[in-house]
């Protein structure tokens, strides 16, 4: 990869825009209670509804206001960062590894397990995303492995079909071919020659994939069957700012622009990384 391009990349504004604001949110992320401005859960009725330190009766202490119970805002929206960003992380990881795998099999063998993996992937797809969901979490009950398990079942058709069609390009290529001349094994194959061909497009395709994930717990946080209390969420805290909107409209809308703005970073960084590893730029 040359470094002209690298450069390209570190300097673009949107790249370093993305940059910037998946870095402070995974910074968020890591932070212990201890550095956090207030107890995220700690209620503070005489201070409810006080809004941002920019509005009338705003004040430094509570620099973007609190909700209903007097509750810290920004501490909540710091801590919703992890269970959020760790919830989508571990997602789409799982996803990625199951959609690849069952990718990788059913392109390079085709025949009845391609067959079988494009049956599978069609019986998902013809279920519509947050109602499977919505059955599943009941089903199963309200949890993080429940919810991360959801959220995956629900993205790797998307990774399955991805590898498949990449595979089948691949497998006819000549150093596919000359490497089986030479010897090499299936696992061989799979592994050394066609799975590494795949990563620069896994990678950018992630990116996006990340986005979706983000809205779609928030979007089960908010109808209360995202991340179970008392962990907080983006999405949780939005469904309980819901009922103060004109009195209290920052309790909504700050959690809300936090995920417009990682899911912005995020295509943004999709866009850059698309251009960077695009093999035919090279």
């Amino acid at each position: 990869m040359r470094k002209g391009r690298l450069l390209r990349f570190a300097l673009s504004p949107r790249n370093a825009f993305a940059i910037v604001v998946l870095l402070a949110f995974v910074v968020a992320a890591v932070l212990p209670q201890s550095a956090l401005p207030f107890d995220p859960n700690k209620q503070q009725l005489r201070a409810r509804l006080q809004p941002p330190v920019w509005l009338e009766g705003g004040t430094r202490q509570h620099l973007i206001g609190t909700d209903s119970l007097g509750r810290d805002v920004l501490s909540r929206v710091i801590r919703g960062a992890r269970s959020t960003l760790i919830t989508v992380a571990l997602s789409a990881l799982v996803a990625a590894a199951v959609g690849t795998a069952l990718g990788l099999i059913a392109g390079y063998y085709g025949g009845f397990v391609d067959e079988v993996v494009s049956r599978l992937v069609d019986i998902q797809l013809a279920f519509p995303t947050m109602l499977l969901m919505i059955a599943v979490v009941g089903l199963l009950g309200q949890n993080m492995i429940v919810l991360i398990g959801t959220l995956s079942l629900a993205v790797w058709p998307a990774y399955a079909r991805l590898v498949r069609g990449s595979v089948l390009s691949l497998r006819k290529l000549d150093f596919v071919e000359a490497s089986r001349a030479l010897g090499s094994g299936d696992s061989g194959l799979i592994f050394r020659h066609i799975a590494p061909n795949t990563l620069s497009t896994m990678i950018v395709y992630s990116t996006f994939q990340l986005s979706g994930l983000l809205l779609i717990e928030s979007a089960l946080s908010f109808l209360g069957l995202g991340v179970p209390p008392p962990a907080i969420s983006w999405g949780g805290i939005i469904a309980g700012g819901r009922a103060y909107l004109l009195e209290g409209w920052w309790v909504a809308a700050l959690p809300g622009l936090a995920i417009v703005v990682v899911v912005m970073a995020l295509n943004f960084l999709g866009d850059g990384l698309r251009d960077l590893l695009d093999p035919r730029d090279r």
